[in-house]
């Protein structure tokens, strides 16, 4: 069996923010009814977070729920923990519609982090990075360019990206590019 390895191999670009293939991550997509206290207590045993209002993410002791949709979750664990934690959620919902898949291995993530780090994500993302609008804690779905991604910001201020694996090298490109010393715009530092 092949060792499974990130996208990028940990590829670091460093100028007016750094950008960093994060490398594997454990991720789980999740269906079904958010407000069901069934799915609410699966969540809560898989991750040790509460089930994410609109836009957010919440951290528990054993990973993150993030919101996708009205009835669809983002399960972020460790990566060796993936396949337990899905088999672990099919026994916590049975019998109640749901859908549980990893799709650790079809992701990219990326992290962009210092000063300049919200400009650079403003470059490329149509979405208001203003500190009033987006804190930590914040989730989001867009665009960035031309590929789907999904981004939020952590409480050190490093913004952490998801995008399919397939497009790593453009995001990867497309974040350096926007990370440039010479393309400082300034609005955000």
């Amino acid at each position: 069996m092949s060792n499974a390895v990130s996208a990028l191999g940990g590829a670091s670009f460093a100028g007016l923010a750094k950008v960093t293939d994060t490398g594997l991550g454990g991720m789980i997509t999740l269906r079904g009814d958010l407000a069901s206290a069934k799915v609410q207590a699966a969540v809560k045993a898989a991750t040790g977070a509460a089930v994410p209002d609109t836009r957010r993410i919440v951290f528990g002791d054993a990973g993150a729920a993030a919101w996708m949709s009205p009835d669809e979750l983002l399960l972020l664990v460790e990566y060796e923990r993936v396949d337990a934690v899905v088999a672990k959620l099919g026994e916590d919902l049975a019998g109640e519609h749901h859908m549980a898949v990893n799709v650790s291995d079809a992701r990219a993530c990326f992290a962009v982090s210092g000063e300049a780090a919200r400009e650079v994500i403003a470059k490329v993302a149509p979405v208001d990075l203003d500190d009033g609008q987006f804190e930590a804690g914040t989730f989001r779905r867009t665009r960035f360019a031309q590929i789907a991604g999904a981004f939020w910001l952590d409480d050190a201020g490093t913004f952490h990206i998801v995008c399919f694996r397939s497009v790593a090298g453009y995001m990867y490109n497309l974040l350096c590019a926007a990370a440039h010393p010479q393309s400082k715009v300034g609005v955000y530092a």
